[in-house]
């Protein structure tokens, strides 16, 4: 099994990178896992207490579940994934069955900055887009898919997505094997990480590992 870790600040086409690689691979060959949904359940907690959470940290997430289930699915065996609920801060009653493939793809906001989930990872990659398009593609996500207004993603942002950036995400970018700037546009970027994951699936025997990050600019 091959997992590949996809790592990046908020809005800057990690899920469309993965999506692209998952198109181009086959999708009976790959499990897709969002970090997202590994957020800390705070049931107890009232609603006007979930909304204080510092979302974009990464002590935000469960990450010992996270590991425990790419473990598992390494081993083989199926996991109960757990689902996010983004209008309320809570987690669902609901979950997702994973199932093993030969390639799995973890994505989010911390998959890099953790020590641990780093150390299952065969791929590490890092996806850098410009601020200012990161900004406004979360801005249409949160109001249209998350029911959130325009003057609570302005406070997040300013509050916490932006100072949790440049704490903990910018510098996970050391980390990255690969680095995609420009997200699920950079077409040359995904095309390489799908080569390199074809080549992780079926090794030469003469073929040497990459021994640093590429970064993969269209220039």
């Amino acid at each position: 099994m091959l997992i590949i870790g996809i790592a990046g600040g908020t809005g800057s086409g990690k899920t469309t990178v993965a999506r692209s690689v998952i198109e181009q691979l086959g999708s009976s060959q790959v499990t897709f896992i969002s970090q997202d949904n590994y957020y800390k359940d705070h049931n107890q907690m009232e609603l006007s207490q979930r909304e204080k959470i510092n979302y974009d940290h990464p002590l935000a997430f469960d990450n010992e579940l996270l590991l425990q289930h790419l473990i598992q699915l390494k081993n083989h065996h199926s996991v109960q994934s757990p689902v996010y609920d983004f209008a309320t801060h809570s987690r669902s009653a609901k979950t997702i069955e994973l199932r093993p493939t030969r390639i799995v793809i973890l994505e989010g906001l911390h998959v890099l900055s953790d020590e641990q989930i780093r150390g299952v990872l065969d791929i590490k990659v890092f996806v850098d887009t410009d601020p200012d398009v990161r900004i406004l593609r979360r801005v249409l996500r949160d109001i249209q898919d998350r029911g959130r207004s325009i003057q609570s993603v302005y406070d997040q942002y300013l509050s916490t997505v932006k100072p949790m950036h440049e704490a903990f995400i910018e510098p996970s970018k050391k980390y990255a094997d690969i680095i995609i700037p420009e997200g699920g546009h950079n077409e040359v970027g995904i095309q390489l990480l799908t080569i390199l994951t074809e080549k992780h699936l079926h090794p030469a025997s003469d073929s040497p590992a990459p021994s640093a990050a590429v970064d993969a600019s269209r220039s």
